[in-house]
């Protein structure tokens, strides 16, 4: 008797149990958790700016150099080099050469917080002695490619030893065959008259608000600057109040003429019994 009500309360407490837990974690065992993926440490990406900015600095002081201002290239040179770095750098103490612009270039990181970069620089160097029957020395501009070593250490930049002169391709790889805009003839004709004036207000250093769409906003040229004449100009095929075109323009400049090219947007101004075009925006080049 003991034992049947024994057998009884089991197979409850089991029927209570399994509903509680449920039958089918008996049966099928729950599956162990996923390992987490690793969490992956991002490198922090390196200073390319900083490292652009002290290649140029080293580069400008580095390839300037003059017989009477040997202690002022060592101290130019001393600001972006580590501390006791040879501030010669190599140089003999002959020569003079002038840097006229630098112009930093690719950052390429190497290895343990270091990298490599590219500085083109415009140096203009004099010979050492003049040409035969002149009497000054000649004088050279001319662009060099420069390797500029650097490394990260105790949060800043520098310049870790000596740098490599690289020679500068002398063309640059062929252009692709790129769109040209279809020309809506009528359109040229209406408003080429229109795109003259405003280019001749454009160099001549004064108010351009006069040839110019109500609201637009183009700030005339620089004084010196005088215009010659619009060599060509047509306006882009499409639709609307708003058209483009591309404007050839001849401009006289330090006693030189040069041609240059602009993308030239107008609008059309409506009045209460006319319209006309008027320029909007104007940006240098033909893209």
């Amino acid at each position: 008797m003991f034992a049947r009500r024994l057998g009884r309360g089991l197979l409850w407490f089991v029927l209570i149990l399994a509903a509680i837990t449920g039958v089918r974690a008996w049966i099928i065992p729950p599956k162990a958790p996923a390992p987490k993926a690793p969490i992956a440490k991002s490198e922090a990406a390196y200073p390319s700016e900083e490292a652009q900015a002290v290649a140029a600095r080293f580069a400008r002081a580095y390839l300037g150099w003059s017989e009477g201002k040997a202690a002022e290239r060592e101290q130019l040179l001393a600001s972006v080099l580590p501390a006791g770095a040879d501030t010669t750098m190599g140089w003999d103490g002959h020569g003079q050469q002038d840097v006229l612009a630098v112009q930093p270039g690719a950052v390429t990181p190497t290895k343990d917080a270091q990298a490599r970069v590219r500085v083109d620089a415009l140096v203009r160097s004099t010979a050492t002695e003049p040409p035969k029957g002149k009497g000054a020395p000649a004088e050279e501009s001319h662009w060099v490619g420069l390797d500029v070593p650097v490394v990260k250490v105790a949060g800043r930049v520098v310049v870790t030893g000596r740098p490599g002169l690289v020679g500068i391709p002398s063309q640059g790889p062929k252009a692709p065959s790129l769109p040209v805009p279809q020309v809506d003839a009528d359109l040229s004709g209406q408003t080429e008259g229109a795109v003259s004036k405003f280019f001749a207000a454009y160099a001549a250093a004064g108010d351009t608000d006069a040839v110019t769409a109500p609201g637009a906003s183009v700030p005339a040229l620089p004084a010196g600057v005088t215009f010659k004449g619009l060599t060509s100009w047509s306006a882009d095929t499409g639709t609307g109040d708003r058209r483009t075109g591309t404007a050839l323009v001849s401009w006289t400049l330090s006693g030189a003429t040069v041609e240059q090219v602009y993308r030239v947007t107008l609008t059309r101004v409506s009045t209460s019994d006319a319209h006309r075009w008027q320029v909007v925006d104007v940006r240098g080049g033909s893209a």
